[in-house]
């Protein structure tokens, strides 16, 4: 008997087709609804295995509804939405993707600081309501890249991957982070390293590529905000909780910096409704990793964990390993 699967979301057409062969499959259809508690506890009641996404919360009422639940396959990097302690508990083995967004993701952080910087978005609108000022008008004036300071808080692989692209634009790195690199590794990315404070005040672009941590918690809050210059832009493709985003929202509004380009919130799927007022901030809905490439491969790497699961074996990728001690 095939065992049944969970599939929270639709998945790639490919990643499907590898799936469909071995597994009874039950899919949420709507690419626009993140299941809610309810449909989770009833979807895995029903099945062996869990295939979830990032904005997922397995909480342990989820993971206790289904006594016999063999897997919960996450199409996350980091399981930070699942009670592994509970899983654990319970010898439930949670799989994960290893970091394929890396490329996409720095693509989309210059996507936000272009797309800020530029008033890409607020000219857009404009257009499409019929206003069309003239190619040398004073209106929608924004902030050129060339030459500029990008400042990098947390120069891992996104970090340096977002490093890179700053060389086309001939802007001067710098970059803050617990360890700093070994000399020669700054050299080939030519980044200098300073001080926390020192990268927020002399940052024209901040970019936020640090892990969310008890540490990193509200990194970046009101007073952190005041150090930076009143030209300066922040932009954050990690995660939500290492900005306060209550103490965002008046820096915008007073002026405190000029913009913000976020992909990544808080209270997610949550926004702040003071972030969708303002036209001097871009907001996506985490959006890192959204290319059809990047999406079958993370999806590969889940169906190669299950069929790992349905045959016995430790899956490749699993986050606690100590249940198969």
């Amino acid at each position: 008997m095939k065992p049944r699967i969970y599939v929270t979301q639709p998945i790639p057409e490919k990643v499907f087709q590898l799936l469909a062969p071995i597994a009874k499959l039950e899919i949420n259809p709507d690419a626009e609804h993140i299941p809610t508690k309810h449909e989770l506890l009833e979807g895995v009641h029903r099945n062996d295995i869990l295939f979830s996404r990032l904005s997922d919360v397995i909480d342990a009422d989820v993971i206790r509804i289904n006594p016999d639940l063999k897997l919960i396959a996450s199409m996350a990097i980091v399981p930070s939405a699942i009670d592994v302690p509970e899983a654990t508990a319970r010898g439930i083995p949670i799989s994960t993707v290893p970091p394929l967004t890396t490329e996409v993701t720095a693509d989309l952080n210059w996507a936000l600081m272009l797309a800020v910087a530029r008033n890409v978005v607020p000219a857009d609108r404009a257009v499409r309501r019929g206003f069309f000022p003239g190619g040398q008008s004073m209106c929608f004036l924004g902030t050129g890249m060339a030459g500029k300071t990008l400042g990098i808080l947390g120069l891992g692989l996104i970090g340096e991957a977002v490093a890179r692209r700053a060389g086309g634009f001939g802007m001067k790195l710098l970059y803050h982070k617990r360890s700093r690199l070994a000399p020669g590794k700054e050299k080939e990315i030519q980044a200098e390293f300073v001080p926390f404070e020192e990268l927020l005040r002399r940052s024209d672009f901040l970019s936020v590529n640090i892990a969310s941590t008890g540490e990193t918690h509200h990194m970046i809050g009101a007073r952190e905000l005041r150090l930076m210059k009143p030209d300066a832009y922040l932009v954050n493709t990690a995660r939500g909780k290492i900005i306060d985003e209550k103490a965002l929202v008046v820096a915008l509004r007073s002026g405190v910096i000029a913009g913000a380009g976020l992909d990544v919130y808080e209270h997610e799927p949550a926004v702040d409704p003071g972030l969708i007022e303002l036209d001097t901030v871009v907001l996506t809905p985490h959006l890192g990793s959204a290319t059809l490439q990047v999406r079958e491969a993370m999806g590969a790497v889940v169906v190669e964990n299950i069929i790992a699961v349905i045959e016995g074996r430790r899956p490749p990728n699993i986050c606690n390993p100590e249940i198969y001690s």
